[in-house]
């Protein structure tokens, strides 16, 4: 039976609801100093104006080593009545002190991910549900490629989804080269993230042909092509057949963000983003990218 892994156990991937498919409860890293996600009761606050918008379900894409707060995850879900899944994985290199990726060289890095996605992570007990890697800018760098290689072992090993960061949308045939390619995971298994921000339809469709999933997440940055560009981006690829392969997120970075705080947060995905979706391509596909393709994206017959 497929089931998606979620922070309070494996559940059945129709009652995952309206689904938030890329965002962060928790997030830190050293690249956005004072902006870290660390407060427990602003994610509480923040998955609860989620649910108060008709939200049901949270993917968190933070991976190993930047304050995942994995421990925290199932209490706020209980509480909030919205379910949440875990990552483990690796980001960008520019992410992490040298110290912690020599640790994890060689076989090490596969099995940190597989201990996490079966046993649990650290001593918390909770499972990941996805693996969360990252690529560069138009290219695979020699991080990328580890990251990746040791993302499909760990697939291989479980059946886990992997969740790819593209650096401004970019490099997404490069991606699949190598872990569908190169390391045979099945292109249903790899979900691109951030495709929103590179308006490249040629690519997007070749990407889409290969039967992946293509996510549209986070709302306008300066200088991104985004908001303004997504309805039409989306729409090409609901016209050519590929509607049954788009996920939506928000991508909650910073603690600015944050709804809860003043910015647009998750809600901002329900509020906003999906009435201009559903101007463009009609409430039944907006509807299926919310709810349908997020438990078949993320539901895995778990090994």
């Amino acid at each position: 039976m497929s089931a998606v892994r979620t922070v309070l156990g494996d559940v059945d991937p129709a009652g995952l609801g309206v689904c938030d498919a890329h965002d962060h409860l928790f997030f830190g890293s050293p690249q956005l100093p004072g902006q870290e996600l660390r407060d427990v009761s602003a994610a509480r606050a923040e998955l609860a104006a989620f649910r108060a918008e008709g939200g049901g379900a949270v993917v968190q894409w933070t991976p190993y080593g930047l304050g995942r707060r994995a421990a925290d995850l199932p209490p706020l879900s209980r509480e909030t009545g919205v379910a949440v899944v875990a990552a483990t994985g690796l980001h960008q290199a520019v992410h992490y002190d040298e110290r912690v990726l020599k640790e994890l060289r060689g076989p090490r890095l596969a099995e940190l991910f597989v201990a996490e996605l079966t046993g649990g992570i650290g001593t918390s007990g909770v499972r990941a549900g996805l693996i969360k890697v990252a690529g560069g800018f138009h290219a695979l760098d020699a991080h990328a490629r580890w990251t990746m290689r040791a993302a499909a072992e760990a697939h291989h090993a479980t059946g886990a989804p992997i969740a790819v960061h593209l650096e401004l949308g970019t490099g997404a045939l490069d991606v699949l080269d190598l872990l569908c390619g190169e390391s045979g995971v099945p292109p249903h298994r790899v979900i691109l993230g951030h495709l929103n921000r590179s308006p490249d339809s040629v690519t997007h469709l070749q990407a889409a042909a290969s039967g992946c999933w293509l996510a549209f997440d986070g709302p306008s940055r300066t200088h991104h092509a985004t908001d303004w560009r997504m309805p039409d981006a989306v729409r090409a690829l609901a016209e050519a057949g590929f509607g049954d392969r788009l996920l939506l997120g928000g991508d909650t970075t910073t603690a600015a963000a944050r709804s809860v705080d003043g910015g647009p947060g998750m809600p901002y995905l329900l509020r906003r983003v999906r009435p201009r979706l559903v101007a463009a391509v009609g409430a039944e596909t907006v509807e299926r990218m919310m709810t349908v393709n997020p438990g078949r994206a993320f539901a895995v017959e778990w090994r």
